[in-house]
């Protein structure tokens, strides 16, 4: 069986760093969502919707949906997902925020063409 007619399974990273500049908005979003969830259990509900208020990162994690950046790709199927949220301290300048973009580095040589020691 040839490489194409068989199942391969690719790990898409995606890192994105979003600043809040309405919380209160962000909330309350987090909250509809919440309650239009007719899977979470009330219990649930009460202590998601408490924590939204309470941390935008929480807030955005129940408003993300990653199947959403590939819903319309054809030939795919997505077999698992997961995400995080954090807050960060974020300084556009610091080594730890380059994440490449401008020479096509890929990261920690996952492309196996980086030949660096």
């Amino acid at each position: 069986m040839s490489t194409s007619e068989t199942a391969r399974y690719v790990r898409l990273r995606v890192d994105v760093v979003l600043e809040i500049d309405g919380p209160a908005e962000l909330s309350e979003a987090a909250e509809a969502r919440i309650d239009s969830d007719e899977f979470m259990p009330e219990e649930e509900r009460v202590q998601a919707r408490a924590v939204a208020r309470e941390d935008s990162a929480e807030a955005l994690a129940h408003l993300v949906e990653p199947f959403d950046l590939i819903r319309d790709v054809p030939g795919i199927e997505m077999v698992q997902a997961s995400w995080s949220t954090e807050e960060v301290v974020y300084d556009p300048d610091a080594l730890e925020w380059d994440l490449g973009e401008e020479d096509g580095d890929a990261e920690d040589g996952e492309d196996g063409d980086d030949d660096r020691a």
